[in-house]
């Protein structure tokens, strides 16, 4: 959502800027392999997943100090990581209270929460880039995606959701099979939808960021005061029990916190946004996401694209990455060979280029849709996995009736 490659939403290692759902880093198991693949992807949403793995939370001895000693240095500040609990750094304390302040809340409950954060040793090592000299490879990244499994689970998940799905499609303008697609990826329909104690894994992350890759730390602090926002708004949501990845993405749509607080809706109607347990709460919040990043209703993702032989002009095409920045006739004086339909597309485009190992890359023209599904998570691997495991549960549906 909103990943960066977080977001939503969670999700995929991590690609600066971070988008709103990574899927979060998100993300559940799209990130796990993408992380396998040296793959970009995570959820709303957030770097995401294993989103399924369990976090060993580290023990803790008890001290041979006396009871004074102990609340004598109660919140000594420390560097290190914390192998207990967040309670006895002074900087932790600090943030709470700049955090209570700046958003009305009462400090006390702030620092009780954060209080109780634990450091999980395992999200810092989960989101740690993978080693480097792995090639990228499409087909295997998609093949992960596109597959029985998944197909079947989306299959009985469209036609249990068949009326919210048309009516998500209907009020923002964003398929069903898309928004199918990104649940897929993400969380296997809600299978996998992560145990990491959310609390745990952002203040990690906020307070104790590895070092050895881009310092994140900012906008993990950022996503622990959402989460303590959200759950501080009347909700019913409690910071000590809420789960999600091991980079803080929440439910089948794996959204980061910020992800929740902007994008999430009430779209079953119950008074309450549960993305946990409603697939319908989930389904809205999606399309609602992918409306208010640019989805534009009934333009295309995408269009198959012949690149030019010159390197030049196919380095001029591909400097801009992602985001569309050529009109189709611009892409046909570079020398890309686009069929009648992607000729006369009204609005830029972009040259996407998938790596596919050893062998020869594949290529798409992507629409400002496609640079939309991006936006959940960012990757051009996440985006047309997402679009191809839409289109194969929409064809396997088709093929029923």
């Amino acid at each position: 959502m909103t990943l960066p490659c977080f977001p939503a939403a969670l999700p995929a290692s991590f690609i600066a800027p971070l988008p709103e759902t990574l899927r979060a880093a998100g993300l559940a198991l799209a990130t796990f392999f993408a992380l396998a693949l040296q793959v970009p992807a995570a959820s709303a949403q957030p770097v995401d997943k294993p989103a399924a793995r369990q976090a060993t939370k580290p023990s803790s001895k008890p001290s041979a100090k006396p009871a004074e000693r102990r609340k004598a240095t109660a919140t000594r500040a420390d560097d290190a990581p914390d192998v207990v609990t967040y309670g006895r750094r002074d900087d932790v304390m600090a943030f709470a209270d700049e955090l209570a302040q700046r958003h009305g809340l009462d400090a006390a409950w702030v620092r009780q929460q954060l209080a109780q954060a634990r450091y999980l040793p395992s999200v810092a090592r989960l989101i740690m880039p993978p080693p480097a000299g792995t090639a990228k490879n499409w087909a295997a990244y998609r093949a992960r995606f596109v597959e029985p499994t998944r197909i079947n689970a989306g299959l009985r998940f469209w036609q249990q959701h068949e009326a919210a799905l048309a009516r998500a499609e209907a009020e923002y303008g964003v398929p069903a099979q898309i928004v199918v697609g990104i649940i897929g990826v993400e969380t296997l329909y809600g299978r996998m939808t992560g145990n990491f104690r959310v609390l745990d894994a952002l203040a990690t992350l906020a307070f104790d960021f590895p070092t050895g890759r881009k310092d994140r730390t900012p906008f993990f602090r950022g996503e622990l005061e959402e989460l303590l926002r959200w759950c501080a708004g009347g909700t019913g949501c409690d910071p000590q029990s809420v789960r999600g990845s091991y980079a803080g993405a929440v439910g089948l749509p794996q959204f980061m916190p910020g992800s929740i607080n902007r994008h999430a809706v009430d779209f079953d109607g119950d008074g309450r946004i549960d993305l946990q347990g409603s697939a319908v709460d989930a389904i809205g919040s999606v399309a609602h996401y992918l409306a208010n990043h640019g989805w534009q209703r009934g333009m295309p993702t995408h269009y198959e694209v012949a690149v030019p032989a010159d390197t030049t002009q196919r380095a001029t095409l591909l400097a801009p990455d992602i985001t569309p920045s050529f009109t189709p006739a611009q892409m046909a004086d570079l020398g890309a060979l686009l069929g009648e339909d992607a000729q006369r597309h009204d609005g830029p485009l972009a040259l996407v280029e998938l790596q596919n190992g050893e062998a020869a890359p594949s290529y798409v023209a992507g629409t400002a849709n496609f640079y939309a599904v991006t936006r959940y998570n960012w990757s051009s691997y996440y985006a047309l996995a997402v679009i191809d495991l839409g289109a194969a549960v929409n064809a396997a549906r088709l093929a029923q009736r």
